[in-house]
């Protein structure tokens, strides 16, 4: 699985004109799944990410995490993450899990968050989406489950 997570003032994700998530200060989650994830790489990722200590404390480091800052979470998923694009121009997506995978793991993405403490504001799954954030910072980190548990699977 990979992730872009963007540390963030506020952001929102619409879909058909209506605001369907939203949060303040806290996390912008973009979701990407492989066609080899698991449930196993999806609580590791939803635990590294809601687990970063990315605010600034009092000193201007970045020591706090969510909790400290009741920050919220939003996570709208992005198979585009999975986008290959070493030949031509034009991406390949053949590397992205298939929609029954993907939304499956995306839906377990967003009880582990849920089960972590932090209920998710979210997208929709392969709907056309439009996301607007405030980036703070800016500070955006890529995560991705081959390099966090060590072990590529392609």
């Amino acid at each position: 699985m990979r992730a872009i997570l963007t540390r963030v003032k506020s952001a929102s994700v619409t879909i058909d004109g209506e605001v369907v998530g939203k949060i303040g200060r806290g996390f912008l989650i973009l979701l990407g799944v492989g066609p080899n994830d698991t449930d196993k790489e999806c609580r590791a990722l939803a635990e590294k990410a809601l687990g970063l200590r990315i605010f600034e404390d009092e000193n201007g480091k970045m020591n706090l995490g969510l909790k400290a800052i009741g920050g919220q979470v939003l996570v709208v998923s992005q198979f585009t993450l999975y986008g290959n694009c070493r030949k031509g121009r034009r991406p390949s997506f053949t590397d992205a899990a298939g929609p029954e995978l993907g939304n499956a793991l995306y839906e377990k993405f967003l009880a582990h968050c849920e089960a972590l403490g932090y209920p998710p504001q979210h997208g929709r799954f392969g709907a056309d989406m439009q996301v607007e954030s405030v980036n703070d910072g800016p500070v955006t980190l890529i995560l991705d489950t081959d390099q966090l548990l060590g072990e590529p699977r392609r």
